[in-house]
């Protein structure tokens, strides 16, 4: 047996600049998911399962191409999201969540119950 003392096991956790601080875990959270579309896109993606890029466009309505690229592309570095090429031609690709990814279910859904108690439809309704 060694003397020296064991790492601890760090393996998927997310590097923070805040460490320490009883709100970074909020913040270490937030910097993967809030930009606009990111919980609607992994939203989509814990109801639909794996799905390729138009099949995405159409199931996040108002997403243009260009946001919805920058935003895969964005997630994956981020862990969440996995792209598998499925054919070469024409090139296909499929997005499905990363482990991690699917691990945000809770907050997603935490998100969409409070959105739903609070939220108004603008034309009178409820959300």
């Amino acid at each position: 047996m060694s003397d020296e003392p064991e790492e601890p096991d760090t393996a998927g956790q997310l590097e923070v600049w805040c460490a320490g601080e009883d709100w970074c875990p909020v913040t270490s959270t937030s910097s993967l998911i809030c930009k606009k579309w990111h919980p609607v896109i992994v939203h989509r993606l814990l109801e639909h399962g794996p799905s390729g890029f138009n099949e995405l466009e159409r199931h996040v309505d108002g997403i243009s191409s260009k946001v919805l690229s920058e935003s895969l592309d964005d997630l994956e570095k981020k862990g969440l999201i996995a792209r598998e090429q499925i054919s070469e031609t024409p090139i296909r690709v499929q997005y499905s969540l990363t482990s991690r990814g699917a691990s945000l279910r809770p907050v997603i859904e935490a998100m969409r119950d409070w959105g739903r108690e609070h939220l108004t439809d603008p034309t009178g309704g409820d959300a």
